[in-house]
């Protein structure tokens, strides 16, 4: 990921000049969503460990949900 200082954005602002948007390079999107789709990965594990799930491997829940029919 690059360095904060060097983001690129665009600021979409409505008639009083408020900032309302902001436009971000695809790429730096992708790579923002991929970053909150890890930290809501960790809270899930985070949870299930504190509730004392068992947690397996994902070739082995794959194969599962495969098993039920269900397309990963």
């Amino acid at each position: 990921m690059m360095p904060i200082d060097d983001l690129q954005v665009e600021f979409v602002v409505n008639a009083e000049g408020k900032k309302k948007a902001v436009i971000l390079d695809y790429e730096l999107w992708k790579e923002l969503l991929t970053l909150l789709e890890d930290l809501e990965d960790a809270e899930e594990i985070r949870r299930l460990r504190v509730a004392g799930e068992e947690a397996i491997p994902w070739e082995q829940a794959k194969a599962e949900l495969r098993a039920e029919g269900i397309d990963v």
